[in-house]
């Protein structure tokens, strides 16, 4: 089947009434989670990855896309509006957006916002289209060693491009991987760290933790903060750009998208570093970067463009080599394991429906979150002076009612309550849960890798070294891991 068969397979896959509803459902919800600052779509998707247990799995994963990739326009509008990021990805567009807001611009502003939006999430859909498969191809010469190379280049990437220190990147690594050890060891069948609960049998399941290390505890901190949100009030009209808008428009948009795609494949926090490398690139290439910060609309379309298409360049690594490169693509990975589907180099071909359908919903989201998000302006504004103090104890309750309907077990409540504390305890000492979250994902790959290689090889470690791809890995790996060791010691002989 060529491309274009399979393209009308995976439209026939997503137009299917029940996904064409839960398409809808995935950008509404994912739109008001970017909206309501505090509520990443990390959060989100930890919350509802529960419900896609019982749903059919092409259905549970286009709901659970449009929730990441609509978060990205919801957050725009919190920027511009309230200049408080809705999402973190979202924190440039602040710098710009409410400038103009405050000039009566609100209007292109959040236009410009959205049709970059659509645009971009376009391009970087097509993008996933065409590489995915090249790249699970590829992937399919991939052994063991090359495997435990990549899981382990993966880990060391994301704790070296997150936002908190290295050191207590690492930290919060390997006490993932600590967690991921929990179990049945994979190989000899016997049980490690279990205490004789039957509970930990299997390990500590990814849903209950991830709820608690992200969703109560970003419940737990926002309740902590006292800051009030000054909403724009002034009527907001225009929301349609004029020529001159989109003139200064064009060229950032198609930059965005295309550093966007590229920037959201590798491991690390994608939207986050694709706006902010826009947003910077804008300024360098502008014959007048003094405007930006004042309300240059540039400002506000590049980084727009960039976040958005990095969410389609993220599924790449997972749906072709199986591994996720972010905290929220190890839920996307978890939400696969719950139906016993491994995405990985024969997921393309094993699954062609669910993953053509997927790219498909793609399409048919963006066009409903363009539709959605320029007449509902209002709305959202509405939804933004809603006090947290009635929104906490909701998301309380659908994080216990998700967590026990997933197994009807209660343990796993008290589980995802102490990740919970534990996770709002670590990030007031300045840790991040998504390295702990990656690690608890990948350790039981990197561990099977690991000692398959080894068995291979007989006990030695040079498999890993005498194969150029898994070589090559390592050797990006450990680099990454050493800069910033040395960079430190450059700059203090300097001063």
């Amino acid at each position: 089947m060529d491309v274009l068969g399979y393209v009308g397979l995976g439209f026939s896959v997503a137009l299917e009434p029940l996904n064409l509803l839960f398409c809808f459902v995935g950008v509404l919800i994912g739109t008001l989670v970017g909206v309501l600052p505090g509520l990443g779509p990390v959060a989100a998707v930890a919350f509802l990855l529960s419900v896609t247990f019982k749903m059919a799995p092409a259905t549970g994963i286009i709901m659970l896309a449009g929730i990441y990739y609509g978060a990205m326009y919801g957050g725009s509008t919190t920027s511009i509006l309230v200049n408080i990021p809705g999402e973190t990805a979202s924190v440039v567009t602040c710098l710009d957006g409410y400038q103009m807001a405050r000039q009566g611009r609100a209007g292109p502003a959040l236009g410009i916002s959205a049709f970059g939006s659509f645009i971009a999430g376009t391009l970087g859909v097509v993008g996933l289209m065409f590489l995915a498969p090249l790249l699970g191809q590829a992937a399919l010469k991939f052994g063991p060693p090359e495997f435990f190379a990549l899981t382990f280049t993966g880990l060391t990437l994301v704790s070296y491009l997150s936002q908190a220190p290295l050191t207590k990147s690492l930290i919060m690594a390997v006490l993932g991987l600590s967690v991921g050890s929990v179990g049945m060891d994979p190989v000899s069948g016997e049980e490690r760290f279990t205490q004789g609960l039957l509970t930990l049998r299997d390990g500590f399941g990814l849903v209950p933790v991830a709820m608690g290390m992200f969703g109560i505890a970003e419940v737990l901190e926002n309740l902590g903060e006292t800051a009030r949100r000054n909403v724009y009030e002034t009527a907001i009209k225009g929301l349609l750009p004029n020529l001159r808008d989109w003139k200064d428009s064009f060229w950032p948009i198609v930059r965005g998208s295309v550093m966007g795609f590229f920037l959201g494949i590798l491991p690390g926090p994608g939207p986050v570093i694709a706006s902010f490398a826009s947003y910077a690139t804008e300024k360098r290439l502008s014959r007048h970067p003094e405007k930006f910060g004042t309300g240059a609309i540039e400002g506000v379309a590049g980084p727009e463009s960039a976040n958005n298409s990095a969410t389609a360049g993220s599924f790449i690594p997972l749906l072709s080599l199986g591994i996720p490169t972010s905290g929220i693509m190890a839920l996307f990975m978890g939400a696969l394991m719950i139906h016993g589907i491994q995405p990985g180099p024969l997921f393309i071909r094993n699954y062609p429906e669910l993953f053509w359908g997927v790219v498909a919903s793609m399409y048919v989201g963006n066009a409903m979150l363009l539709i959605l998000n320029l007449p509902l302006i209002g709305l959202w504004v509405r939804v933004l002076k809603i006090p947290y103090a009635i929104l906490f104890p909701l998301i309380f309750l659908f994080c216990l009612i998700g967590v026990y309907s997933l197994n009807g077990n209660v343990a796993e409540i008290f589980i995802m309550v102490g990740f919970g504390i534990a996770g709002f305890l670590l990030r007031k000492a300045g840790f991040e849960g998504a390295p702990f979250l990656l690690a608890m994902v990948l350790g039981p790959i990197m561990e099977s890798s690991l000692r398959q290689s080894l068995i291979i090889s007989h006990g030695s470690f040079s498999i890993f070294f005498t194969r150029p791809i898994s070589g090559a890995l390592i050797l990006l790996s450990c680099a990454s891991l050493i800069t910033p060791l040395i960079l430190p010691r450059k700059n203090g002989n300097k001063d």
